[in-house]
């Protein structure tokens, strides 16, 4: 998704990690974004998700879901099994029914 996006808006690893900082103020290496793109890296802090999806003008959600992770904003200790087995329900046929198949 990232690597799609990036080469979509016409930028190079390098124009991309230039601008992405890390909780210490140091860009992120190219070798880094490269190592992401093609799933070598366990997925970024939140800090880094959140400056790709501006960077690459990329729905939050959908890099959160590309990297496996939940937003930080759901907070799994405070979800019922039940509602967190319903959201997940709905979910699938949310990811079914947009693709044709029923």
């Amino acid at each position: 998704m990232i690597a799609g996006r990036r080469k979509e808006l016409k930028m190079s690893q390098k124009d991309v990690a230039t601008r992405i900082k890390k909780e210490d103020g140091l860009a992120i290496s190219v070798q880094y974004l490269n190592d992401v793109e093609h799933g070598r890296r366990r997925p970024p802090s939140d800090l880094i998700i959140r400056q790709i999806a501006r960077i690459l003008k990329l729905p939050l959600d959908a890099l959160y879901f590309s990297a496996a992770r939940l937003p930080p904003d759901i907070k799994i200790d405070k979800i019922e099994p039940e509602r967190a087995a319903a959201a997940y329900k709905a979910f699938r046929r949310e990811l079914k029914d947009k693709g044709g198949k029923k």
